[in-house]
């Protein structure tokens, strides 16, 4: 008796496909829902940029901290946001309400300059932070960013019902189609099999001739088929069984004529086993040989694998000595940027101490002439003359003041940016003139101690897209090196820059009328820690971060000539255009 039929059992294979069928397009449709809405409430967080970026900008450039609170408050009353995150342009935190993810951890302490999506799979949380861009006087300044986080939890909430309304379709349709299945297969399929089955079983194999199987069913189908190939394999059976018998006694004759044979075959082996005996031990003996050869060669190869051991021992050590020796190099050369740096700090503060101090005179001096006037109207004494003279020295006073603090407020922006491109090497588009005349005002604390001065030749209309920072360093070095080593003993040195530009290429063509340099220390310009001022405290690194920048940072080539007493000469050349820069803005404020 069967123990489960096969009709049950394919059957069951098809709702199995089936439902496994139906869970995988509910699961892909309900997954779709959720992408769906949560790309939705994505869009939705961008388009609130539109609706309060203005109104927080501003509340954070005016330093209103409660207002730009009092703003974020109400963005998390929104239902699809989860939490908030407002900082100021100095990367610190303003306002952080809500579930929100590690900010620091996600930046550090530096601002987004584009648009960001964020995702955390662990909490659930996505967000979306961009920047706060203010705009004053036609310049653009980031004042901060903000970042709005949603969860998993909102787009749930929203496509629950759309949930529910696929699991009930799903299991509506899976019932009609399992009953459905349940009564085509039982008349079809179990029916007839069982009746097939049956008559199987009652089958006599030793009495096969004349018996055949019937399946009552009016269509030609597949168990039709088979019920008219197994009544053929019945007949052809009984036919092979009739020729079997004839052919077990011509066996029995041939049986017979083979034992004879297998006689003669036996003495034949015997012989031949002789002749293979006398073979083996030839072959041994050659075995014995061979093995001992092996060994001599097995003791030459662990020598030398030994030697290729040792080899590569010493080239590993070699390597990391190699990697140490960069990376203090590497070192050296950020030391010497910093150092640079810090020396601007130092000469653009004494430069920033004068209109301020200035500044200060004249705000002290109008606090005077104002508590007098104050005085005089008190005691009515105030005459028209006194208080024409007060509109006087008010007048002279704050356009003194306004002169100042203006020259002190470019003073600091120069400072600003040329410091930040000292300290990056991020591609932005620059005026190249203006920007080569920012890097000379920044210098110019070291330069109004002297009698020197710089001529520059340059385009006015030639923007360019390439790192700021390597090109600030270049000419900070240039002039600094001159001023330093070249115009060492002369009171009127010239420097003469002149920038030139073709449809491909840039070309720097720098050059003093200094002190210059012997044939052979020009050969070793370039190289690291070679400086003529060792005892008064030179590095030797001046140059070669100049031709590390031209060669590495902006892909061009370098070259200098000079004679004893007539000058040194560089000649600089690079690609005119780099990478798409990031959105980075000319000024900081």
């Amino acid at each position: 008796m069967l123990q489960k039929s096969l009709s049950k059992k394919l059957l069951t294979s098809v709702l199995s496909v089936y439902f496994l069928l139906t869970f995988v397009v509910t699961c892909g449709q309900v997954l779709a829902e959720y992408v769906n809405t949560k790309d939705y409430i994505r869009d939705e967080l961008s388009t609130l940029q539109k609706t309060f970026s203005r109104s927080l900008t501003r509340a954070i450039w005016e330093l209103n901290t409660k207002q730009t609170i009092t703003t974020a408050e109400g963005l998390l009353a929104i239902p699809m946001i989860e939490g908030i995150i407002v900082r100021d342009d100095s990367g610190e935190i303003i306002s952080q309400l809500g579930r929100s993810l590690d900010i620091h951890k996600l930046y550090n302490q530096q601002l987004v300059q584009e648009e960001v999506i964020l995702e955390d799979a662990k909490s659930g949380l996505f967000g979306y932070t961009f920047p706060l861009i203010f705009e004053f006087s036609g310049r653009a300044t980031q004042v901060g960013d903000v970042t709005l986080f949603s969860s998993r939890e909102v787009v749930f909430s929203r496509i629950m019902v759309s949930i529910y309304f696929l699991i009930g379709n799903a299991m509506i349709k899976t019932t009609f189609l399992i009953i459905l299945f349940l009564m085509a297969f039982r008349k079809l399929l179990t029916d007839p099999l069982a009746e097939l089955t049956e008559q199987l079983e009652n089958l006599e194999l030793d009495e096969l001739e004349g018996q055949h199987i019937e399946i009552e069913t009016e269509e030609h189908n597949e168990l039709k088929v088979m019920e008219q190939s197994f009544n053929k394999l019945i007949d052809k059976v009984v036919q092979y069984r009739k020729e079997l018998e004839h052919t077990q006694k011509e066996l029995i004759i041939s049986n017979e004529k083979l034992d004879q044979h297998n006689i003669q075959l036996e003495q034949d082996v015997a012989r031949k086993t002789s002749n293979l005996s006398q073979a083996m031990m030839d072959l041994q003996q050659q075995k014995y040989e061979l093995e001992k050869q092996k060994i001599v060669l097995t003791e030459e190869v662990d020598l030398r694998r030994s030697t290729e051991q040792e080899l590569i021992t010493k080239q590993t050590e070699s390597q990391r000595y190699i990697e140490e020796l960069s990376l203090a190099q590497e070192r050296l050369l950020g030391t010497e940027k910093m150092a640079a740096l810090g020396g601007l700090v130092a000469g653009i503060t004494h430069d920033i101490n004068t209109p301020i101090g200035i500044g200060v005179t004249a705000i002290s001096f109008l606090q005077e002439r104002l508590n007098k006037l104050e005085n005089a109207y008190t005691e009515k004494t105030l005459s028209p003359k006194a208080l024409e003279e007060f509109i006087n020295e008010a007048k002279q006073s704050t356009s003194l003041l306004t002169t100042n603090l203006d020259r002190a407020s470019e003073l600091i922006a120069s400072f600003k940016q040329i410091a930040v491109d000292q300290a990056s090497e991020a591609v932005r588009t620059i005026n190249f003139k203006d920007y080569t005349n920012e890097v000379i005002r920044s210098l110019h604390p070291k330069l109004k101690k002297t009698s020197h001065t710089i001529k520059l030749e340059c385009p006015d209309d030639l923007v360019l897209n390439l790192p700021a920072g390597a090109i600030s360093q270049i000419f900070t070095n240039l002039i600094m090196n001159s001023l330093i080593h070249g115009f060492e003993g002369k009171s009127n040195g010239v420097m003469d820059i002149k920038i030139s530009a073709d449809d491909t290429n840039l070309t720097i063509d720098y050059k003093d009328d200094g002190n210059g340099v012997t044939n052979e220390q020009l050969k070793k310009l370039f190289d690291p820690f070679f400086t003529t001022k060792r005892d008064e405290g030179g590095s030797g690194l001046g140059t070669h971060i100049m031709l590390n920048l031209v060669k590495q940072t902006l892909s061009g080539s370098i070259d200098a000539t000079s004679e004893p007493g007539k000058g040194l000469r560089y000649y600089i050349q690079f690609p005119k255009n780099m990478a798409k820069p990031l959105p980075i803005f000319d000024k900081y404020e």
